[in-house]
């Protein structure tokens, strides 16, 4: 005997300005693997110790050196606030100075309207920059805060 599917949804009413966010982290040399273990305890940690706002959080690979992140975060302030403080803001710093020959990218889905994406020393561009027109980071569209508010403002216009 077959057993039935079972499908289930899930009651999203209780969160009006979720953010989910998507990462890649491609390992491009040998250089990086010392770095990458360090992410890598950080995630644990992350995960371990959630910080405010984030409601889940997924590691995947896309690749044998494509690292993959899913996170999901109960607005965009808290998503903010963590992005700019230690220790994803050192990070983050550390990264832009010297990639070691590696490339980061997100993209961010807003509840509340708006879709954004960053790249970083990518070869190759995934997700949306597969198939957007793709535009420097500078101005309003160095933050994500810039790029989703630039999103939502062309949607309604």
């Amino acid at each position: 005997m077959q057993a039935d599917a079972r499908r289930q949804t899930v009651d999203l009413s209780g969160y009006p300005d979720l953010v989910v966010v998507l990462l890649g982290f491609r390992v491009g040399s040998l250089r990086v693997l010392p770095a990458l273990f360090g992410i890598g305890r950080g995630l644990a940690r992350l995960s371990r110790e959630r910080p405010e706002g984030l409601l889940g959080h997924q590691t995947f690979l896309f690749g044998w050196n494509h690292l993959g992140i899913r996170q999901y975060w109960r607005d965009q302030e808290s998503l903010t606030r963590f992005t700019r403080e230690a220790p994803h803001a050192v990070w983050w710093r550390d990264f832009l100075r010297d990639t070691k020959g590696s490339g980061f990218w997100h993209e961010a889905y807003s509840a509340r309207g708006g879709v954004e994406a960053v790249y970083v020393s990518m070869p190759e561009l995934p997700g949306l920059g597969a198939f957007a027109p793709v535009r420097e980071a500078k101005g309003p569209f160095m933050s994500s805060e810039g790029r989703l508010s630039a999103d939502r403002q062309a949607r309604a216009s």
